[in-house]
């Protein structure tokens, strides 16, 4: 490789490294305990528990779980029901002012769905994961934060590709993972970094860009409400606001007959940055692992409970829904937790010593420098 070009790279590599390295550190930082969130959740008392009951007790239907759930926080409007992972009894319900409320300001609690207890969910209304959450997510500054990450996550990913093509030439010249051990601790942290940024490569471009992709969520959610959603609801733009919604007691088995194979995620409810003014959006998953990530809306005549649309999933929603929980390791229980983890650790060490590399070239170009 040419002089020219490898310095060029050099450049590219130092830059968006430097540029980056701070909220990279904060991202890691973070990132580690949330890859582990339910665990901690638990070991907090943070995570819900409902009552002990025979197995064969039957579950309420929709409408009483929303009636319940309007008890519990008079005056506010359902937005969205989901469905624990963990226990098919737990109903997660989020409520707020208005249906449009963002998420940041709604409330989150859990209903058991055969009695209707609520059971808070402290881990999702200000406790400590949820800190460290939206530290990780936007830094507290919202859209803003978002795409500023966003923005760092694609310097990371250049930082990456520039390290990679600089340790091309790097390695004709020594043994992989040789570690210069009779050498400056300079070169050794330098041939540690390298090693470790090479051996992390491929996850760290992974969660690079599903970080990216993730960031960008609001944009992405935007998108598809402008365009498939839009197209969706077209006939009933002009429709008069709704009086009454009707009853949501049948909403899953409406849905389960559009959409066989499939079982629920989520309910939108209308108003909904995921629904439109007219209409339950309920979201569908398949059954494997891979596609239990991968959503089908089904949108509902709210005053008719008549199926109007089942949505295909445009390319750029699937991206969003795939890397999400890739990007956390949440795909393959705890092996792959742990693995992911580890990697996050080593990702920490890359950027520190990187960080201590350019510091020390520094001192020593200054050191070489003749005062005029």
């Amino acid at each position: 490789m040419k002089s020219r070009t490898i310095r060029r790279w050099s450049a590219v590599h130092t830059w968006t490294s430097l540029i980056c390295t701070a909220f990279l550190l904060m991202l890691a930082l973070t990132g580690l305990p949330l890859i582990f969130h339910h665990e901690i959740d638990h070991l907090l008392g943070d995570a819900p528990e409902l009552a002990q009951l025979p197995a064969d007790t039957p579950q309420l239907d929709l409408q009483q779980l929303v009636l319940k759930a309007q008890a519990h926080r008079p005056g506010e409007v359902m937005q969205y029901f989901g469905w624990d992972e963990e226990d098919p009894n737990g109903v997660v319900a989020i409520m707020a002012a208005t249906a449009g409320t963002e998420p940041n300001a709604s409330h989150t609690f859990m209903l058991d769905a055969r009695t209707g207890e609520v059971v808070d969910m402290p881990s999702a209304n200000g406790g400590v994961m949820m800190f460290i959450l939206r530290l990780h997510v936007d830094m507290f500054a919202g859209l803003a934060g978002k795409l500023l990450l966003a923005f760092m996550g694609i310097l990371f990913v250049l930082a990456i590709v520039s390290g990679a093509v600089l340790y091309l030439p790097f390695m004709r010249r020594l043994k992989f993972a040789t570690v210069r051990h009779d050498k400056s601790t300079r070169l050794r942290w330098l041939d540690l970094h390298n090693l470790i940024g090479v051996v992390t490569l491929t996850w760290a471009l992974v969660v690079g860009v599903t970080g990216v992709i993730s960031a960008c969520a609001d944009l992405i959610i935007a998108a598809w409400r402008n365009d498939s959603l839009s197209a969706m609801v077209q006939p009933y733009r002009d429709a008069p606001p709704l009086a009454t919604l009707a009853p949501a007691s049948r909403l899953l088995d409406i849905a389960q007959e559009a959409a066989p194979g499939m079982r629920p995620d989520f309910i939108a409810f209308p108003g909904t940055r995921f629904s439109s003014e007219h209409h339950y959006a309920v979201f569908m998953k398949g059954s494997t692992h891979l596609t239990s990530h991968l959503l089908t809306p089904v949108l509902i005549d709210a005053s008719t409970l008549k199926v109007t649309a089942v949505a295909q999933r445009p390319w750029y929603m699937d991206a969003m829904g795939m890397s999400q929980p890739l990007h956390f390791g949440d795909y393959g229980g705890m092996p792959m937790k742990i693995l992911w983890a580890v990697l996050d650790v080593l990702t920490i060490v890359v950027l520190g010593s990187g960080l201590y590399l350019w510091v020390v070239r520094r001192k020593a170009a200054k050191a070489v420098e003749v005062p005029a």
